[in-house]
């Protein structure tokens, strides 16, 4: 009886000790899980951490996943695509650009002081009050006449043109420009009449200023291939310099810059270079007009508002 008595009592023990057991491992992985997903949030302190694929894994819960796997934040954005002007198109043939200098006025025939790239009041904004504000315009947003178009028609001021034609269109694909474009200058400057010098010394058909001749063949400067490769290239690299700012840019090809006055345009009338002054009718006889295969010049229709040039004429 005292021998089953004690073997009782020892069955009897070790049956608690090991109903206890497992609550207390239970507390200890519970410890464990804890300190392991603390470190799954701390970035990089995990890192060197040897290989547990031997040891028993705790069973996945929801929140584990959540922390364990970072949550897709998507396919990067798309590089913003340049926007394309809708003027750029056939589209109503006008002008479209945003303003701060009113309405563009641009009318779809070209007429004294208006035409498919504005008004002159609008291209010249600010002359008149404070300064010059020019607005900004691409070159793919204005209006123009494809040059071979233009040389279609027998009446076409590019007609004087004809023997520059190839070289118009050879440096206005490797700029980047309309060859009417350089054509235009041409005419604006030349009446495209390579052997042009002008009052201050310019020279050929873009009448470039002579610290540009440098290089000429022969140390000739109104070679036409040279002469146009030198102002396509000045006017493109001023086109770069200002951001694509057309009008910014050819204001300064004839001498405009931002802020300029009637009174500072107008300032050489009565000095020894009276043609030195700033043709103030310049970007709307140059968008309006030779762009759209008009003559600038022609009195039937006089394309301007200001005509301060005029005054050297009897000089």
């Amino acid at each position: 009886m005292k021998v089953s008595t004690v073997l009782f009592a020892v069955f009897s023990t070790a049956c608690a000790v090991s109903a206890i057991q497992p609550h207390s491992g239970g507390s200890d992985l519970a410890v464990r899980h804890l300190r392991l997903s603390r470190r799954a949030v701390i970035p990089g302190l995990n890192k060197t951490r040897r290989s547990t694929s031997r040891r028993c894994k705790p069973r996945p819960k929801k929140s584990d996943n959540a922390l364990a796997a970072p949550t897709p934040s998507g396919p990067p954005p798309e590089p913003k695509k340049k926007k394309v002007s809708s003027s750029s198109g056939s589209g109503a043939g006008l002008l479209q650009v945003q303003s701060s200098c009113g309405d563009i006025g641009a009318t779809k025939e070209t007429t004294n002081e208006s035409g498919p790239n504005g008004h002159i009041n609008w291209l010249n904004c600010g002359m008149e009050s404070g300064g010059w504000n020019p607005q900004f315009v691409r070159v793919e947003d204005i209006k123009t006449v494809d040059l071979n178009q233009a040389l279609q028609d027998p009446g076409s001021p590019y007609q004087a043109c004809q023997p520059f034609v190839p070289i118009f269109q050879k440096y206005g694909n490797q700029f980047g420009v309309p060859a009417i474009m350089l054509a235009a200058f041409a005419m604006q400057e030349s009446s495209c009449n390579a052997e042009t010098t002008g009052g201050g010394g310019e020279q050929g058909l873009m009448q470039i200023t002579q610290e540009k001749c440098g290089g000429a063949p022969g140390g000739n400067c109104k070679d036409p291939d040279f002469n146009i490769r030198t102002a396509a290239k000045f006017f493109v690299d001023t086109l770069n310099r200002n951001n694509g700012d057309l009008l910014k840019s050819l204001g300064a090809y004839n001498g405009w810059f931002p802020s300029m006055t009637t009174a500072q345009a107008k300032e050489a009338a009565h000095s020894g270079c009276c043609r030195c002054q700033k043709n103030m009718d310049y970007l709307h006889q140059f968008l309006n007009g030779w762009l759209q295969n008009k003559n600038a010049y022609d009195n039937t229709l006089r394309l301007g508002k200001f005509f301060n040039l005029d005054i050297c004429l009897n000089l």
